[in-house]
């Protein structure tokens, strides 16, 4: 069980702040169930209830996690991809493990995807732009509670590891 205060993995919600343990009273929920109140941590407009047994959450980086995610980068293979046709629920799967590595994979994949594009005179896809920058937002947000380092300056920071 996470304890108030605790920075936790929230599926698409990012990186949360734990700010409570509760009950719900809504007709049909189990009124002995307990919550966690969570706030994203980088969106102060929504709160977000999830039940305290639920494998949805994960505990966030902690700092010494961090900086070996961080010096290991360099070393994390990027994505094989065979069919462009599956290519969405390749990216959504990696997005949805809400797993650091594979946030890595992706970011290092759709670089190199961008870059061999343009050398070609193409633009980058939609598609690849959109998951870009969700996993950029998701890692860039737990490496920045994790180090302390304001997410602003966390894009710099990671390619420079890259």
């Amino acid at each position: 069980m996470f304890k108030k205060g605790s920075y936790v993995i929230c599926g698409v919600n990012g990186i949360c702040q734990v700010e409570s343990v509760t009950t719900l009273d809504f007709e049909w929920v189990d009124k002995n169930q307990k919550f966690y109140l969570l706030r994203p941590v980088f969106s102060n407009e929504s709160t977000v209830y999830k039940p305290v047994d639920s494998t949805e959450l994960r505990p966030a980086l902690t700092k010494e996690e961090a900086n070996d995610l961080i010096n290991t980068m360099k070393d994390i293979e990027t994505i094989p991809i065979a069919d462009e046709k599956t290519l969405e629920k390749t990216y959504k799967d990696l997005i949805h493990s809400c797993d650091p590595v594979c946030l890595v994979k992706l970011i290092k994949t759709l670089l190199l995807r961008k870059e061999n594009r343009l050398l070609k005179g193409f633009k980058v896809t939609a598609l690849d732009a959109r998951y870009f920058k969700l996993a950029e937002d998701h890692l860039y947000g737990e490496l920045s509670v994790a180090l302390d380092i304001p997410k602003s300056e966390m894009r710099e920071f990671v390619l420079s590891h890259l």
